[in-house]
């Protein structure tokens, strides 16, 4: 940037904010606290805050602050101007307080696997096994094409938990991407686009039981098959995957992501941004390190955490797999299973002499440092989410989409769709999306009728696409944990990734409600193909623009 237009994006950057601190002002000084029945509860004001976090973040560049000053909007829109109330509600509110998102039994249990997690990958750099496997790869992976395609495999493998997945797939594809000069920016879209839109469709995965509780038990309606039943309509997560795969083999990119690709294929990995890791990146590993000190712990991570997840729904007491991961507590199995995971690694370096135990105690402190970033987001992310919470921004997306909801049926999947990816957007929750909209579709339509699958998959789709390229989703901030990349970098860069899945399953949904509604037939299941063609058709017209412009 010029030195002649820094100082004109300052002025603008203090204009903004000058404004949103105006517009707040007049929002508290003219209405009362946020209960029921005031002018702010309840309205599209309700979704200020987080509006106001995102629009900072993407101007700035800088997500702490912009996260910060969502909270405080949020606060005092509640407070109606009260600032002692706005203060109190900000830090000790026991519903929407940063108190009590910490201390919040699954956020506190996130941070620990945050924490254990990184302590994990710090080991396994220090004992050499990250830098063994990078050799590896050197030998049997020679393209870029297949570094890429091997780190969504092994994405799509892991498909239990989205965090667990950014964070284990990142820590072990690092070393590969980096040799095949791959920026971090596009291992961060790889990780988040295998991690929500594959957990969506999985059977197996903390998100099966989920979307199978959010379906109100007073319908009669079987939560488990439901989910099944959405599948072949979730047109988002299906066609970001081909989508992915698709932009890989044809070696194209496109928006922001382009610059990154070609800066890394020149040395810079990142571009720009803060590089929040590089300390410990930059330390020399051991030398003794062998593959199997990567694989092994790896391996050992996957299996446990898996294993815990199922214990914590029952499964060592009788319960069958699929009742187990129904009834399970993700955070409190991903806990148990990164500490069996660390003690085991423990018992392996030490044994083979690879990490002096004093260097393997200091690593919780290193493991700690090089987590402090993400913490932070998602600290602020979840207080931003409960002050947005108080101001009832699920009453306003309610009764938006009741509504909508009248004579005009055949285009509820689409409306559905496009309030999902707005209200995990601005929320940054995809779980919450659905826990809300879920229950007004199933109020909708008839129970087991073909267009009350095609809505619940519509806001199954619409709810992960918000949450893909949110930056406040707790997805979207431990993807660029995984891949050690600047937070505002992967934003950017995916959202044109986003918004062209978005606008092709839009269409779907078009189709997919107007053939369901006058068909009332799983021939609306015609949409897929339809969907997957035009996903297809959009990458090679990207595709065949990327050539002319070189």
């Amino acid at each position: 940037m010029s030195k002649a237009k820094a100082p004109k994006q300052r002025w603008l950057i203090h204009l903004i904010a000058l404004a949103a601190v105006a517009a707040v002002i007049l929002l508290t000084v003219f209405s009362k606290p946020a209960a029921e029945g005031s002018a702010v509860y309840g309205s599209f004001v309700s979704l200020l805050p987080p509006l106001v976090a995102i629009a900072l973040a993407l101007i700035t560049k800088e997500v702490y602050s912009a996260l910060f000053l969502g909270v405080v909007t949020g606060a005092f829109l509640y407070a109606g101007g009260n600032a002692e109330l706005a203060l109190n509600t900000m830090l000790f509110h026991e519903e929407g307080g940063l108190i009590a998102g910490i201390t919040d039994s699954s956020h506190a249990a996130v941070l620990v696997f945050v924490i254990l997690l990184g302590t994990l990958v710090v080991l396994m750099n220090r004992s050499g096994g990250a830098a063994a496997f990078g050799r590896w790869a050197e030998k049997h992976i020679k393209t870029r094409v297949g570094a890429q395609l091997a780190t969504i495999i092994l994405g799509l493998l892991i498909f239990v938990d989205d965090g667990f997945n950014c964070f284990t797939v990142g820590s072990v594809m690092r070393p590969m991407t980096d040799s095949h000069k791959i920026s971090r920016a596009k291992l961060a879209y790889l990780l988040d686009a295998t991690a929500a839109p594959v957990c969506i469709i999985a059977p197996i995965s903390c998100w099966a039981a989920a979307v199978s509780y959010a379906v109100p038990e007073e319908y009669g309606i079987n939560g488990f098959r439901m989910f099944l039943r959405t599948i072949p309509y979730n047109f988002y997560a299906l066609s970001t995957v081909l989508m992915m795969v698709l932009l890989v083999l044809r070696k194209t990119d496109f928006g922001p992501m382009r610059r990154h690709e070609q800066n890394a294929l020149k040395g810079d990995l990142f571009t720009a941004g803060p590089r929040d890791y590089d300390d410990e990146e930059k330390k020399a590993p051991s030398q003794a390190g062998r593959l199997s000190d990567l694989v092994i712990p790896v391996a050992v991570l996957i299996l446990c955490c898996i294993l815990g997840i199922a214990y914590t729904g029952g499964l060592f007491a009788g319960e069958n797999l699929i009742d187990a991961f129904a009834n399970a507590d993700s955070a409190r199995g991903l806990v148990m299973g990164s500490l069996i995971a660390v003690l085991i690694t423990l018992w392996l370096y030490m044994s083979r002499g690879v990490v002096p135990f004093k260097e393997f105690m200091a690593s919780f402190a290193a493991g700690f440092r090089s987590m402090c970033a993400p913490m932070i987001i998602l600290i602020l992310s979840w207080n931003l989410s409960g002050v947005t919470g108080l101001l009832g921004a699920a009453d306003f997306i309610h009764g938006v989409v009741e509504s909508s909801a009248g004579a005009l049926r055949m285009f509820v999947p689409f409306i559905v769709f496009v309030v999902s990816v707005f209200l995990a957007f601005s929320t940054g929750t995809s779980w919450g999306t659905f826990t809300i909209l879920i229950p007004i579709v199933c109020a909708v339509f008839p129970a087991e009728s073909e267009m009350l699958v095609i809505a619940i998959a519509a806001c199954l789709s619409g709810a992960v696409c918000g949450d893909h390229c949110s930056p406040i989703s707790d997805t979207t901030i431990m993807s660029s944990a995984g891949a050690h990349c600047d937070h505002i970098n992967h934003v950017t860069t995916q959202m044109p990734y986003a918004f062209t899945a978005a606008g092709v399953s839009a269409a779907g949904y078009l189709l997919a409600g107007i053939v369901g509604y006058y068909a009332e037939s799983s021939l609306a299941l015609l949409a897929l193909p339809v969907v997957l063609l035009l996903m297809a058709a959009v990458v090679e017209l990207i595709a065949r623009l990327n050539r002319k412009r070189s």
